[in-house]
This record gives C-alpha cells, sequence and structure tokens, in this order.
C-alpha cells in the first residue's frame, strides 16, 4: 500500500472514530441570516400561512398589469400568443378542450398571488412589492368576474373571504392507497422482461397527433400502395372537387340556364316593395371583422355566441344598454340601460372610443380604439348580427 493511501486510512479511521463531536470543527457553513431566510421563506399557503401584510385595489392591479404583465398575457388576460390565458374558460372544463384559467379552474387564490409574488414577472421575478402583488391578484379577480367592484381591495385582512369558483373541483389524490394495491403485481419485472422487441406499428403521419380514423386510413393507404394495389388504395377525402358553376369538376355547367338567367327580363317596380335601410360597405364590414378580432378574448357573435368575460353582441345596434339575457352587469351600465340608453352608432362610438371615459365604473377594461376609422368599420360588422 503506498504512503498516500495508508495517510488516507488513517484520517478515515480518525474520522470514524471521532464521530459526531468533531462535526462542527470543519468550519463549513453558518448559520443563515434573518434577512436570508425571509427571502425563502415565500410561500402561501391556502390558508393564509405566509400572506404578507399590505394591500392593493383593482384599478391600481389594472395599471399594474398593463405596464408589466400584458404584453405577455394581453389586457384582459385573454393571452398573446401561446403564453398562458388567464381569464376567462368558465364552464368549459368538460369540453374536449377546457380552458383552465384562474377564474375557471384554480382552486385557491393563495396560488395566484404565491406564483405571481415568486415567479413573475417573466425575466424580473420577485421584483413586485407585496401591495403591488395584492394589486394585480385583485384586478386578476376582476378580470374573472370574482369580484365586480373596480375599488375592491384585497388584503390579507380580507383574503380568505374570497371564494374560488372550482375550490370544489378537487378531489384527494389517494390512488396509491387504492388503485395501486389492485393494479400493480408485487413482483413488477423492471428489465429483461421480454425475450425480443418487435414493432408492431409505424406512425403514417409524422409532423401531427393525428385523427384516428384518418391515420388508419391513410396507413391502408400506404399499406396497398406498398403491396402493388395502389388502384385499389383507400383515399381520404376523395368526394369530386366542385367546380364554381355548382356541380362537380369537369362537368358542364346547363347552357340553358345559364342562358335564361343572363336574359330575364328585370323584377317590374311598379309594385315594389318599400326600401328597405341599406346594407352595410362590404367592405367596410371585412375591416371591422378584422377589428373585431380586438373584442374576441370578451365577446362572441355569431351562431351559438355565448356570454363570456363580457355580454354576446348579436342584436348589439339598436340594442337598450345592459340587457343582454343571463350576463352580469355592472351597475353603472345596468342604470344607463335603465335610463334609456341604446346602442345605436354614435353611443356605440362614443364608448369604443374610450369606455372608461364614457361610462364611469364600466367593467370593461379595454382601452379603446383610437382610429373613428376602425370604431366605424367594427360597429358596420356588428350591425351584420341580429338579436337572437
Amino acid at each position: 500500500m503506498s504512503r498516500f493511501l495508508e495517510a488516507g486510512a488513517a484520517a478515515l479511521a480518525l474520522a470514524l472514530i471521532a464521530g459526531p463531536a468533531s462535526a462542527a470543527t470543519f468550519g463549513l457553513g453558518r448559520p443563515a441570516t434573518a434577512d436570508e431566510i425571509a427571502a425563502w421563506d415565500i410561500d402561501v399557503r391556502p390558508d393564509g400561512v405566509g400572506l404578507p401584510e399590505g394591500s392593493g385595489d383593482v384599478t391600481t392591479g389594472e395599471e399594474i398589469f398593463t405596464d408589466r404583465c400584458a404584453v405577455c398575457h394581453g389586457d384582459f388576460g385573454e393571452a398573446v400568443g401561446r403564453w398562458p390565458v388567464l381569464a376567462g374558460g368558465q364552464g368549459t372544463l368538460s369540453d374536449d378542450r377546457p380552458n383552465k384559467t384562474i377564474g375557471s379552474f384554480w382552486p385557491y387564490l393563495s396560488t395566484v398571488y404565491d406564483y405571481v409574488h415568486r415567479a413573475m414577472p417573466f425575466g424580473d421575478a420577485q421584483s413586485l412589492t407585496a401591495d403591488e402583488t395584492y394589486a394585480i391578484t385583485a384586478y386578476l379577480l376582476y378580470l374573472n368576474d370574482i369580484v365586480d367592484d373596480e375599488e375592491f381591495v384585497l388584503s390579507r385582512d380580507n383574503f380568505l373571504e374570497v371564494e374560488m369558483p372550482n375550490a370544489e373541483g378537487f378531489m384527494p389524490d389517494d390512488r396509491m392507497e387504492t388503485e395501486f394495491p389492485v393494479f400493480v403485481k408485487a413482483d413488477v419485472c423492471m428489465e429483461n422482461c421480454k425475450d425480443a422487441v418487435e414493432i408492431t406499428g409505424r406512425a403514417a403521419i409524422l409532423d401531427v397527433t393525428p385523427e384516428e380514423t384518418r391515420a388508419r386510413q391513410l396507413k391502408e393507404a400506404v399499406d396497398k400502395a406498398k403491396s402493388g394495389t395502389a388502384a385499389d388504395a383507400v383515399t381520404v377525402d376523395s368526394a369530386p372537387p366542385v367546380s364554381l358553376e355548382g356541380g362537380p369538376a369537369g362537368t358542364a355547367a346547363p347552357t340553358e340556364q345559364v342562358a335564361a338567367t343572363e336574359t330575364a327580363p328585370a323584377a317590374p317596380t311598379a309594385d315594389a316593395a318599400p326600401a328597405e335601410t341599406a346594407a352595410p360597405d362590404p367592405q367596410l364590414v371585412a375591416a371591422g371583422e378584422k377589428v373585431f378580432k380586438k373584442c374576441q378574448a370578451c365577446h362572441q357573435v355569431g351562431e351559438d355566441a355565448k356570454n363570456r368575460a363580457g355580454p354576446q353582441l348579436n342584436g348589439i345596434v339598436g340594442r337598450t344598454a345592459g340587457t343582454v339575457e343571463g350576463f352580469k352587469y355592472s351597475k353603472p351600465m345596468a342604470e344607463a340601460g335603465a335610463n334609456g340608453l341604446v346602442w345605436d352608432h354614435a353611443e356605440l362610438s362614443g364608448f369604443l372610443t374610450k369606455p372608461r371615459d364614457y361610462l364611469k365604473g364600466t367593467k370593461m377594461s379595454f382601452a379603446g380604439l383610437k382610429d373613428q376609422a376602425d370604431i366605424d368599420a367594427v360597429v358596420a360588422y356588428l350591425s351584420t348580427f341580429a338579436a337572437d
């Protein structure tokens, strides 16, 4: 044995003999200071443990959210690109593609405060004060219709009074006690569990998650093509293309019908019905549809339109304010409707320019449209949707 190994063995023997008595002699580390402990001990629990002193209101939260959070999450929590959606989604948890947001899914308000304070804003985590975090949390409650007062102030004193809509939507995970003993064998094989590995199937589509039936049809087509029976291969979407004339491509349109249509005399005008209101300019409507994309996070139009963060807008042009069935309006909006406010072009223009200045206390937090041309276009677009 070399002298180095002998010395090492001797040192190890001495360390083992000394035991715990020498543990304090290594000189490693030091007791954490109170400030260091406070910097790490920032978790907030569902029972309120860990909440700091402080408070914040909805209006202040909107200003901070717009400045620090909206670049990723949108002005109304609707999200930008593929960043997380924070508002809406109520009633979608049973859908095939549920929209899991703070208002529709999260069971505890403490999770909102804890995560925002600990990890946000992205790239500048833990830069928010306790008051700023309370304010942002209050604004997120407002966006999700959990509170409806812009003057609502959230603090440690009333934090636990806020009940999240999905608070009862979770259950304890007891699978280790109830399912594990039933489905897992005592002698679980962990290696060399099979004599040989065999590939039993290959993906027909590699760049997407395929719909099951379509994927099977494509696989059958590929297999038959490889086996030399391409002529009999299963085709997908095999309906003949349709020509602009209305029939299958390659078929001639009935010339007699076309000719008759072209030469048909104009309808008599003597007994014509009274002229109706002129339809909006199609180009203006098309422009309005593009502008309306700014509104889609909160509002829906068209068939099956539903109330979301804002009311559905079918028939909004000419409608009395605050009268969409099933939507919970702010008090100022409901009072305006009761006092006779009707959404004609002029009133909608004024409201859409700057909603909060037009109607103090409105729940609509949209900043407004600056360009009158955009306002005219979106009103024209909305006018094409009749009331249900």
